[in-house]
């Protein structure tokens, strides 16, 4: 039985010595309307009062009402940056959804503005690949002669015109692949219009499209 009430007379004295410490404390938290209690670098309560020292301001501290009840901590500098950072990057993310949303309701508008239907898809795809085809034409024929030449010169053995002939074929095949790649990036592009236009227009499946203009010959080596 003498445990408990000496268990008992502790924490009423630790009370009571609590009470008479803040005291003076509260009675200056009710003259100057605050009272706070600040920490050290571990984090460690080490005072309270109305005004935090100088060097303690960087470490966060928690205010009290003049009740001593918390109103809640108050900020350190490298707490109120990693704030400010957190609450930029989500500003920064909200304005590029924003910028986002707005490109792609005006491309919306500007491909319901610009067909009246999926086959005009098909038609203005077919004449943007009969242009690159006939480009990759007009590059087949320097490209055979520059072929012969390369032939030519491997017959003869002459090690320059075998180099300035490669050379050229070189260019030429990499300029033809360059315009078939071309080729796929629009078809690839008009599919993917011709998806959002159904999209947009409430419909289903979109129809089948359009069989493409047939690839130009290529050259034989």
């Amino acid at each position: 039985m003498l445990k408990p009430r000496r268990a008992q007379f502790v924490s009423a004295l630790v009370f009571a010595l609590a009470g008479i410490i803040a005291a003076p404390l509260m009675a200056q938290s009710k003259a100057g309307g605050k009272f706070v209690c600040w920490k050290d670098k571990t984090g460690k309560v080490v005072g309270c009062g109305d005004t935090v020292p100088p060097e303690y301001r960087d470490s966060a501290a928690q205010q009290l009402d003049k009740r001593g009840v918390a109103r809640g901590a108050v900020e350190s500098a490298e707490e109120a940056a990693r704030r400010k950072a957190r609450e930029q990057d989500t500003a920064k993310q909200k304005e590029e959804e924003r910028r986002r949303l707005a490109e792609q309701q005006r491309l919306d508008t500007a491909l319901l503005n610009t067909y009246a239907n999926e086959k005009e898809i098909d038609q203005r795809r077919n004449r943007d690949l009969q242009q690159v085809d006939l480009t990759i034409i007009q590059l087949q024929a320097p490209l055979k002669n520059a072929i012969d030449r390369h032939n030519d010169a491997k017959k003869r053995n002459s090690q320059e015109d075998i180099a300035r002939a490669a050379a050229e074929k070189e260019k030429l095949e990499r300029n033809i692949a360059a315009k078939e790649k071309e080729k796929a990036d629009i078809v690839e592009k008009y599919a993917t219009q011709k998806k959002r236009f159904v999209e947009l227009r409430g419909g289903g499946q979109s129809t089948a499209a359009a069989p493409a203009p047939a690839p130009a010959a290529k050259p034989k080596k």
